[in-house]
């Protein structure tokens, strides 16, 4: 049996909200250790601003990790490049269809009321490289593939992905 394995890396374009966030909670941790030198109770205010601004830290630089193997797709998101969750596994078996973000395939989905699913990197490039793909009828899924990836998943299931 030939298993085929292709991994993937796609960087998370960063929110200015959270990276204003993360610095403005930063900078107030900062202010109540100071203050903290005096008033014993700005310890706390800064032990508080410190938690959140290492969760915002965590959260402001995410990548997701795609990794085909054995007609599975599994994708995990990294989060400030030292934790990894799993996100989510999908099945092609299951898959109806993968085709290009802006394909006219997928306009019959377009209008659908169904759960959407963003591990791409969040930008919209010429040529489009992000790809969604319709999982069990009831679920979108975008996420941006290399060539090789979705080469290997088209040799797996040659009608349900499109390229154009």
């Amino acid at each position: 049996m030939s298993e085929t394995y292709v991994e993937c890396l796609v960087a998370r374009k960063p929110s200015m909200l959270l990276s204003f966030l993360k610095m403005l909670l930063i900078m107030l941790t900062v202010v109540f250790v100071l203050i903290g030198m005096v008033f014993i109770p700005g310890l706390a205010v800064a032990a508080v601003t410190g938690v959140a601004a290492y969760f915002a830290t965590m959260n402001a630089n995410i990548e997701y990790e795609y990794l085909y193997l054995d007609r599975e797709i599994s994708v995990d998101k990294v989060m400030a490049k030292s934790r990894r969750k799993k996100a989510n596994t999908f099945s092609i078996d299951q898959m109806e269809m993968l085709a290009p973000l802006n394909s006219h395939r997928l306009d019959s989905y377009r209008n659908q009321n169904t759960k959407t699913l963003d591990y791409s990197s969040g930008v919209a490039a010429q040529p489009e490289k992000r790809y969604m793909m319709i999982y069990e009828g009831n679920r979108k899924v975008i996420f941006e593939p290399n060539a090789e990836m979705v080469k290997a998943i088209q040799s797996i299931a040659p009608r349900k992905v499109f390229t154009d």
